[in-house]
């Protein structure tokens, strides 16, 4: 079934709607966090079956999630999770280099003794992901590390860039985490509640950026 297939009957129901909604969240999570990995095809009867729902909202969430890049179409009509270029991932680390700094400062003024120790759990969660050797766990709380602390921002178009970034990247992150082999909390993540303890914007905007571009340039290398 392709995405420019006829479209369905509209039936103006809450249902469907909610049906959509739920269909897109939890594939948008699932390739956010590495559950697909890079080159996945898959078929809106594929995706109903799944979910349990008709075809009208698995394609429904399929046009958003291609609209967001984090699904492929092919000329042929075939619908996969991206295999990224190089120069796609350079592209994407320098975006990261750019909106996650800025979020992070913008948040600095806000960033009370129950964000940092909230942030220091989630580095705990975080090492109990790497010692299960658990990749999408890991990611997961990742991301969870830097939203929690963007959220601060009170930045939400900013916010929602950098998701869509973070969407595109999901299925590349699963391979990133499989070259690394970590075996330890990120030394970033410790430089970053250390700059927000000692208000120092400099260093939280060096450690930000350099967490979230080290490791993607190696994949590109």
């Amino acid at each position: 079934m392709l995405l420019n297939s006829p479209k369905p009957e509209p039936t103006g129901t809450a249902a469907t709607g909610a049906a959509n909604d739920m269909v897109y969240r939890r594939l948008r999570s699932q390739i956010m966090h590495g559950e697909i990995l890079p080159g996945s095809a898959k078929t809106l009867r594929g995706i109903g079956k799944e979910f349990g729902v008709s075809m009208t909202p698995a394609r429904e969430a399929m046009r958003r999630l291609v609209a967001e890049g984090a699904f492929s179409l092919s000329s042929s009509g075939r619908i996969s999770t991206p295999e990224l270029s190089n120069d796609r991932i350079e592209e994407l680390a320098a975006l990261r280099a750019l909106l996650e700094p800025e979020l992070a400062a913008r948040a600095l003024p806000r960033a009370h003794f129950a964000l940092i120790d909230r942030l220091q759990a989630i580095n705990g969660v975080i090492g109990q992901a790497i010692a299960r050797q658990d990749a999408v766990g890991y990611i997961r709380t990742n991301l969870e590390f830097h939203r929690t602390l963007y959220l601060r921002a009170q930045a939400p178009a900013m916010l929602a860039m950098a998701e869509t970034v973070w969407l595109q990247m999901g299925p590349t992150m699963r391979s990133l985490y499989e070259k690394l082999r970590r075996t330890e909390i990120p030394q970033h993540h410790r430089l970053i509640v250390a700059a927000l303890k000692a208000g120092d914007e400099p260093g939280l905007r060096l450690a930000v950026r350099a967490d979230v571009t080290q490791g993607l340039r190696m994949l590109a290398q």
